[in-house]
């Protein structure tokens, strides 16, 4: 690494991009895949959870004077608009002050938080910590995100980041098995059970956190804030733990990267690089997030009162079903994964979106027919949640690697909370009713606006998704803080796949 004085600033010449992503797979990668991405787990279990435990907090000698309604309305609302509202704060923050800061700090939110949910003694007190749950929990989402594409060599990427993202559905699958057995009140007391599923949360966490201290920060973040000689130790550090671990040298790394050191990007500077100089991706980002948050809701909002209004389902059992639907959900990264980093991103990205579009309208057309069952429903949506559920999970993905270092983040930060609303906000302002009224059409109809967005978001895939495959980071969207010279040599630690490409990674 070459320094030189440059203003107020220094201009730096570095290769730890092209280190990074040279390095073979290891288990320091999985104690940053442990350590970082199975907090999604932990959302998926507060999401399924409360849901489960509606019922039982309504109910006299719960210790908790809150109605269903309370829960599964105003609860369920005041967590999305937490997780909204904090991915936006801690995203910024976390392009300011760095990764490792934010993912402690962000999970430290949310272990206080559910664990003050679990001591609950009146309603307000409840509403308060579920809307600060979420809001840990909305920070997590940006932070961990940048971190890991960061750390995670580029020819992973793409399967590590669709396995992480994923794992929600592990947390559901959790949430679900968990509540039966909490709220057995022959095991637990009534006032006992509930308060025991979100106190897990907080110990699972605690460990996370544990574990957590042990990632470093993002030596691309500290590379551009001046902080090059602690980059360079936390990447010589990696490389000696790897290759001690494999017993022979790394191979060599090609390419490097000119930089001019800043101490902050601005707000005005995020937006006129995501929505002007990558406009495209930004209608890309927006497509992906409201598809997914569309076909969701379409199918989640309402699977409880399908089966029991139409397939006489007994309310209690329908937890198993939902148990099963989670488990194709997270089959469908953990199997199909590696193929966005083969196939590629614009093949697999489409392809996903448009199978479960198109399987939810042939879903759609079974039930109106009268040709499904209880299980032949739910392998149906099994089916169509296996592709869909790779196709969201990329959606969180794209807009992780597609615009600069400096604005990760926070681009991540607003698609996220963007999605997050549409789903959290116009999901059930839309498809509760749909799938509420009793009536075959109404659902019919909230299936068939589900697929529409996911098929029209599929579509957008084909023709603006970027090939950002096997590719750096940097190659991907180069660096505001680069200097333009210097660009093309980044494309180097794409560990060569993507090198030839890099024109595609300037702007739109």
């Amino acid at each position: 690494m070459t320094t030189a004085r440059a203003g107020t600033g220094r201009t730096v010449t570095t290769g730890i991009p092209a280190r990074l992503d040279r390095l073979p797979w290891s288990r320091w990668h999985w104690t940053v895949v442990i350590g970082l991405g199975t907090v999604w787990i932990l959302d998926g279990l507060e999401v399924t959870v409360v849901g489960n435990i509606a019922g039982r907090l309504s109910e006299p000698g719960s210790g908790l004077p809150i109605t269903s309604g309370q829960v599964t309305g105003i609860a369920a609302a005041l967590y999305v608009a937490g997780a909204c509202i904090g991915a936006l704060f801690w995203g910024r923050l976390t392009d300011r002050w760095g990764r490792k800061r934010l993912f402690m700090i962000t999970l430290a939110v949310y272990l206080g938080a559910t664990a003050l949910t679990a001591i609950s003694f009146d309603t307000w007190w409840f509403l308060l910590f579920r809307f600060l749950t979420g809001f840990g929990i909305g920070g997590e989402y940006a932070a961990i995100n940048s971190a890991i594409d960061e750390l995670i060599p580029a020819r992973y990427r793409g399967r590590v980041d669709l396995m992480i993202n994923g794992s929600f559905w592990l947390g559901a699958v959790a949430g679900s098995l968990l509540s039966v057995v909490a709220l057995n009140t022959d095991l637990f007391a009534a006032d006992v059970g509930w308060r025991l599923t979100f106190a897990l949360g907080a110990v699972l966490a605690l460990v996370i956190l544990l574990v957590r201290r042990h990632v470093p920060e993002s030596p691309r973040w500290l590379l551009i804030h001046g902080r090059d000689r602690e980059a360079e130790d936390i990447v010589a550090s990696i490389e000696e733990r790897v290759t001690a671990e494999r017993g022979e040298p790394l191979p060599r790394a090609e390419g490097e990267l000119v930089i001019h050191q800043r101490e902050s990007t601005t707000f005005a500077e995020i937006a006129r690089t995501v929505f002007g100089t990558y406009r495209r991706r930004a209608v890309l980002g927006f497509s992906l997030f409201i598809g997914q948050a569309f076909l969701y809701n379409a199918i989640t909002f309402g699977f409880g009162a399908i089966l029991t209004a139409f397939f006489d389902v007994p309310s209690g059992n329908t937890g198993y079903y939902f148990a099963v639907i989670a488990i194709g959900n997270f089959c469908g990264p953990l199997l199909l994964g590696k193929l966005f980093d083969t196939l590629g991103r614009r093949v697999m990205i489409s392809s996903t979106y448009l199978l479960s579009g198109l399987l939810l309208f042939l879903t759609a057309w079974l039930f109106d027919q009268g040709a499904l069952s209880a299980s032949t429903m739910t392998a149906c949506w099994c089916a169509v949640l296996f592709f869909a559920s790779a196709g969201a999970s990329s959606a969180y993905l794209t807009v992780s690697e597609i615009f600069p270092m400096e604005t990760r983040a926070m681009s991540i930060a607003f698609f996220y909370a963007l999605g997050t609303a549409a789903g959290g906000i116009s999901g059930p302002l839309l498809f509760a009713d749909l799938t509420g009224t009793g009536k075959v059409g109404d659902t019919v109809l909230a299936f068939q606006i589900g697929a529409t967005l996911m098929c029209a978001a599929g579509l957008v895939a084909a023709f603006l998704a970027v090939r950002a495959e096997r590719r750096s980071l940097e190659d991907v969207a180069r660096p505001l803080s680069a200097a333009a010279a210097a660009a093309s040599g980044a494309a180097g630690a794409g560990a060569g796949a993507g090198a030839s490409a890099s024109a595609e990674g300037g702007r739109d």
